[in-house]
């Protein structure tokens, strides 16, 4: 193989112009002679034994071609990228010009990475929010705990009151009929929870154990199943249990049973993590809003199939998502009559955001010199080993080191980004603290620790889809030995 020839076509679009040697075409060809020879019936020999030269003449010369360069073209044209140092980033469109005593010409057009610029890069100014864990924010924590620990206790001294948990039995009609999906028996529901339409749950309060009653709605004009949208129903109802949860007292026992000494060690030690949470969910809003920044400095002319490849990956890293839950996407688009080509649709924007990321990180790289330190390169392999828990030294196998470098190489960059940034704290402003903040509060923390322990989540730098499609695959092959 040798390359004649790299032209431009257009825009960020190349031609290689590749030479593939005699001798190697014919090599191909009596391979795929020998592969096809047993399938071709030539009149007067047996089948699988006719000479390549009557076959070629019956035939035509060129029968095998076709079989010849479908097997050397991929290594050819792969070669040929390597020699050119091109980086190519869409699927090859392949035309062969001519096949002579001199072997071969190929044509291969692609699309490569675009030439990029980002410019004051250098101090760009964010702000922060302020960590500021408040005591009702520690309160709302406790009483989560509370909850989690709660004793059930049977009720049979009073009627069901909202927040009861009660077990009943009932039967739906509209019309005078029992319609489909409106009757269960022995079913579980907290008294308040809004799990049933409006009106229900308030109608079980005040009955007790064993009473028979009517519950009265109406089904919202919005109601999912059209058939019942905006009519009168009867539901027929018999109680059989009503239970409510005993919550632990909040003193020195309770903190104990939680693995402290006293009650304020155990609070102490829920504003420091809900402190440190904050803080780790701060980072991560100050890194994509330097991330947006660079995103908007960033000059290029970008093909649209970095667009395109891009979403065909968030689509599959969706998938996996989806199969880590115990569903396919078929399955998930029946359920949501969603489509293909919809989730593709709604997957660009962020598709578009992850290669301009990139391009930009890159660029900063490419332009501050940055470079992959060795034990950078063996911390990362390590990461990943632990993440698909298998072997270093598989991962190794299933992933160049060039790709673990690209990734490593853009992480630096952005931390470069990071420590040249000009990141100001926002003062705070003294507001009442409400129940509902505190709530948001924590759920926000609790949101940020479980997305810290998730192996799977994305971060705002996204490793190269290469590496962690062979992660994923080494990993498959390690569980299916």
């Amino acid at each position: 193989m040798k390359i004649i020839n790299v032209s431009d076509v257009e825009t960020n679009r190349k031609e290689l112009e590749i030479q593939i040697e005699k001798a190697e075409f014919d090599a191909a060809v009596t391979e795929a002679f020998k592969k096809n020879a047993g399938k071709i019936n030539v009149p007067g020999f047996r089948k699988g034994h006719a000479p390549r030269s009557v076959i070629e003449k019956m035939y035509g010369k060129g029968v095998f071609y076709e079989d010849a360069l479908n097997d050397i073209v991929p290594k050819t044209y792969s070669d040929a990228v390597k020699e050119s140092g091109l980086e190519v980033v869409s699927a090859p469109e392949y035309d062969v010009k001519t096949i002579d005593e001199n072997g071969v010409v190929l044509m291969a057009k692609v699309y490569v990475k675009p030439e990029c610029k980002v410019e004051d890069y250098i101090g760009i100014k964010v702000e922060k929010e302020p960590i500021v864990v408040t005591d009702d924010a520690v309160e709302h924590e406790i009483q989560s705990v509370r909850e989690r620990s709660a004793r059930e206790i049977d009720v049979t001294d009073r009627p069901a009151q909202n927040g009861d948990k009660v077990v009943f039995d009932f039967e739906g009609f509209c019309d005078g009929k029992a319609f489909d999906g409106g009757k269960a028996e022995k079913y579980s529901l907290k008294l308040g929870s809004g799990q049933f339409i409006p009106g229900f749950e308030d109608q079980i309060c005040g009955h007790n154990p064993g009473d028979e009653f009517d519950v009265n709605v109406t089904f919202p004009t919005e109601y999912q199943e059209a058939s019942l949208a905006g009519k009168p129903a009867v539901f027929k109802c018999k109680l059989h249990e009503i239970k409510f949860d005993e919550l632990p007292e909040v003193d020195d026992e309770f903190a104990k049973d939680n693995g402290f000494d006293t009650l304020d060690e155990y609070k102490a030690d829920i504003k420091a993590k809900l402190e440190n949470s904050a803080k780790k969910a701060d980072e991560t809003r100050v890194e994509e809003k330097l991330l947006d920044t660079l995103v908007e400095k960033l000059n290029a002319d970008i093909p649209e199939a970095m667009y395109e490849n891009e979403t065909e990956n968030c689509v599959r890293d969706y998938e996996n998502r989806l199969r880590y839950q115990g569903m396919d996407l078929d399955m998930f688009m029946k359920y949501t009559g969603m489509t293909i080509e919809k989730l593709r649709e709604q997957m660009r924007p962020q598709a578009e955001r992850n290669v301009k990321v990139r391009l930009a990180l890159e660029t900063i790289a490419k332009q501050e010199k940055l470079e992959a330190a060795k034990e950078k390169i063996e911390e990362e392999y390590k990461k990943i080993a632990d993440a698909y828990n298998i072997e270093i030294e598989k991962v190794k196998e299933a992933i160049a080191e060039a790709d673990i470098k690209a990734d490593v190489v853009v992480a630096q960059a952005l931390e470069f980004i990071k420590s040249h940034a000009d990141i100001k704290i926002k003062k705070a402003t003294a507001k009442k603290t409400t129940k509902k903040a505190a709530k948001a509060e924590t759920e926000e923390a609790a949101s940020e620790e479980k997305t810290d322990d998730a192996a799977t989540e994305e971060k705002p730098v996204k490793k190269t889809r290469k590496t962690t499609k062979k992660a994923e695959e080494t990993a498959d092959e390690g569980k299916a030995e």
